[in-house]
């Protein structure tokens, strides 16, 4: 088991690498193949609209087929054919195709990991665990950035992806070979995502988790790449380094957030203050929009830092799902948080579009005054959410 944790944690690191590294090619791409920010805000909205949409197969293969199958078949297929297909594309149509692919690829290696954890490991760990393979698996998001930025100059996105291909079914193939599948449970109770959908407590926090990570998991992603182009006027170069410490940030605060349920003996109010405070960041960077490339990208690192909630509202959410339906339990939970980045890369894209004639900083300003407000909204409906600690 322990070796098929290390294989599902590299897969989970080539997972983060395929949804933040578009921010560094948005230079590249537009030039090669006329590929617009809305462009890829529709690209990346599709990866995590149909890894989201996944979830609910993922889910039910978890709990009848098992982790070790379900992971590596779609992991070769998804992630190793749509990197493929990438590096062939030559119309933005054909990045959006490869994007939505990868997505299959990519959608059950974060829950695989999640079930083995909420099947094989005590449940007050949870969180932990779970923060650790986020955490560690989110070197991926830094080799999405600078590193990435390098190999492109170098080699060239198209060989750069083509690597990427080859890397994918390397990892898929020791999925298979090295993941054992936990017992199934042998229950009487029959169950299916309804009677999920039925527990009240669920419903205060799948607000907040469809809005919590979408603002670092998008700016991340997408977004810090043109903002930071079109404002400051930075080379790729020098956006690698910028989103480089962004994603070491996201990493600090996935580590940060992982034991702090069980230090203060509260889940609820760790998931709120961060996630307040991360709203009121996203609003200073609102206001101080072109105030200067060092404070931007501090506010970029601080958004991420404290939106790296999700494994926490996770584990607040794992609570209150019975042990048969732990497979549709967590993929519903991540349908939600990863469904609502795919959701608002598409609002976003929009919104730059709308705005993008009024001034170089205006569809930023509303993109993450955007990001601001369905945060805060989201924060409100938590307040009203049941507290868990096991």
């Amino acid at each position: 088991m322990q070796a098929g944790l290390v294989v599902l944690c590299l897969a989970y690191v080539l997972s983060q690498f395929f949804r933040a590294f578009l921010a560094v090619l948005t230079t590249d791409l537009g030039s090669d193949i006329g590929a617009s920010p809305e462009d890829l805000a529709f690209a990346s909205g599709l990866w995590f609209l149909i890894f989201a949409a996944m979830q609910i197969p993922v889910g039910w293969a978890l709990d009848r087929i098992g982790p070790r199958r379900s992971t590596a078949a779609l992991l070769l297929i998804g992630g190793g054919g749509g990197a493929a297909l990438f590096a062939m594309a030559t119309t933005p149509f054909h990045v959006a195709l490869a994007m939505a692919l990868i997505g299959v690829g990519c959608s059950p290696v974060l829950m695989a990991s999640y079930y083995i954890f909420a099947r094989e490991f005590p449940p007050a760990k949870f969180a932990t665990l779970a923060a650790v393979m986020l955490g560690v698996g989110s070197v991926g998001n830094l080799v999405a950035s600078y590193p990435t930025a390098l190999a492109v100059e170098l080699m060239g996105w198209r060989t750069t992806l083509a690597g990427l291909a080859v890397v994918s079914a390397i990892v898929a193939t020791g999925i298979w070979l090295t993941v054992h599948d936990p017992k199934r449970v042998e229950t009487a109770h029959k169950g299916s995502l309804l009677d999920l959908l039925k527990e009240p407590a669920l419903w205060t926090i799948l607000p907040l988790m469809l809005v919590a990570y979408a603002p670092s998991a998008a700016l991340r992603g997408l977004w810090a790449g043109p903002y930071l182009r079109d404002v400051f006027d930075l080379s790729t170069t020098q956006i690698g380094q910028a989103t480089l410490i962004m994603g070491a940030a996201m990493i600090a605060g996935t580590f940060a957030y992982g034991p702090l349920d069980r230090i203060l003996n509260t889940r609820k109010w760790v998931i709120f203050g961060g996630n307040a405070l991360g709203a009121a960041a996203l609003g200073l960077l609102c206001l101080w929009i072109d105030g200067g490339v060092w404070i931007s990208v501090l506010l970029l690192a601080i958004i991420g830092f404290l939106g790296a909630s999700f494994p926490v509202i996770m584990a607040h959410g794992r609570a209150f799902i019975p042990a048969h339906l732990v497979g549709r339990g967590v993929t519903l939970l991540n349908l939600f948080g990863i469904g609502g980045v795919g959701l608002a890369q598409f609002a976003t894209g929009r919104i730059h579009a709308a705005s993008i004639e009024i001034s170089p900083t205006a569809p930023y300003s509303a993109i993450f005054a955007f990001f601001a407000v369905t945060l805060a909204i989201g924060c409100v409906i938590y307040l009203f959410s049941r507290d868990s600690v096991d």
